[in-house]
């Protein structure tokens, strides 16, 4: 009886990590076809917007990066400290249980099928844990596999058709960091399309206030940004934040690299936008913003910067604008450019810059910027 008992668990143990392996095998498939889907799309269109041009940047999540989602989608309790014996117990029932709620809602939405993208029947369903559960780990499974599904254009039509954007938009209210993040992707991904995003604009005012006080640097600021980044793809949208370009200098010049050139994208978008030209020039702007013309500053963000101020010099006309430049208050980014001669030279040093592409690019603006403002026939 003894050895009879010892085989059995010993067979148990392994049909129980044959699966486990499977259900992160289809995990990790589902991702990587989301990724290749991604890949092909992610171009700077927005699906039937026909207004948008140029550079524009329509961003998708990064949900998709193994790295990340290895370690954000398995919750560890504060008590499962690395290196203890109670620290392992605890971390192995959190894997256990995120990997019994993927199985549930893989099986919930699909009994018979080993396909990752859904049909609508089984994306209701999914839409069906997201609205009845409060399970934070339920939840989680169950926006992964909606974002991952809404990565295919032919499924935003369908998930909105199911009244799936505010279902998974009230999820923003929630105050689990992990959801929430999840829930933004869905929408990022969700509003890669005009009809989706004339129903989003509701929720953009929320997504930028969450976005300007979540912690800094966060997985979800930087989520919320590459919304707002999609939402504002085409023009129509724009004007919504424009109350929010001050906290969006403030966060470009408090965050880290990767925050700086996630807002600067979005600016970048608001930039090309002539109406939004007086919107951004209005925008009061931290004294410490020249301190980012320094040596030490990463290249790329210096001159994506620079790409922003030149789409607000070029689409300013200053003589047309001359009496209403007197509207414009100190601290504003208006001023901030009439001084940025003084300010490129003076901290950035243009003549012994280590970069000649960041010395010419600068040179040339500061160049550019006072024949504009201070015309030859005023001299």
């Amino acid at each position: 009886m003894g050895y009879a008992r010892k085989v059995g668990w010993v067979t148990a143990g392994l049909v129980i990590g044959a699966g486990a392996c499977y259900c992160i095998y289809r995990l990790a498939r589902g991702r990587r076809q989301s990724k290749e889907k991604m890949a092909e799309g992610g171009s700077a269109d927005v699906d039937d917007a026909g207004d948008c041009s140029g550079a524009r940047y329509n961003d998708w999540s990064d949900d998709d990066d193994d790295s990340n989602d290895s370690k954000s989608i398995v919750w560890y309790p504060p008590w499962a400290r690395i290196g203890t014996e109670a620290g392992t117990r605890a971390r192995a029932r959190a894997r256990a249980r995120a990997t019994r709620a993927r199985r549930a809602v893989q099986k919930r939405a699909s009994p018979n099928s080993d396909d990752t993208v859904l049909s609508p029947q089984e994306l209701q369903k999914v839409l069906c844990l997201v609205e009845m559960s409060e399970k934070p780990y339920i939840l989680e499974a169950a926006l992964i596999a909606l974002g991952n599904n809404a990565a295919y254009a032919f499924n935003r039509d369908i998930i909105r058709d199911l009244g799936g954007l505010p279902i998974v938009a009230k999820i923003l209210n929630t105050r689990d960091p992990i959801v929430k993040e999840k829930a933004l992707i869905v929408l990022n991904n969700l509003s890669v399309n005009a009809e989706n995003q004339r129903r989003l604009k509701i929720y953009m005012n929320q997504v930028c206030d969450d976005t300007i006080t979540s912690r800094l640097n966060s997985s979800v600021q930087l989520a919320g940004l590459r919304l707002l980044t999609n939402m504002t793809v085409t023009n129509e949208y724009q004007h919504i934040l424009a109350n929010s370009i001050s906290d969006f200098f403030r966060l470009f010049l408090a965050g880290n690299e990767e925050t700086k050139l996630q807002v600067l994208k979005l600016l970048l978008n608001l930039a090309e936008n002539p109406a939004m030209t007086r919107e951004l020039l209005r925008a009061q702007v931290p004294s410490a913003l020249g301190s980012l013309f320094n040596k030490k500053e990463n290249k790329e963000v210096i001159l994506k910067l620079m790409i922003v101020l030149e789409n607000i010099n070029d689409n300013f006309k200053w003589e047309e604008n001359e009496p209403a430049q007197n509207h414009f208050s100190g601290g504003s980014l208006f001023f901030f450019l009439k001084e940025f001669q003084v300010c490129a030279d003076k901290v950035l040093g243009i003549e012994s810059h280590h970069d000649f592409l960041v010395k010419v690019k600068v040179g040339k603006f500061a160049a550019k910027l006072t024949e504009r403002m201070f015309p030859k026939s005023q001299e």
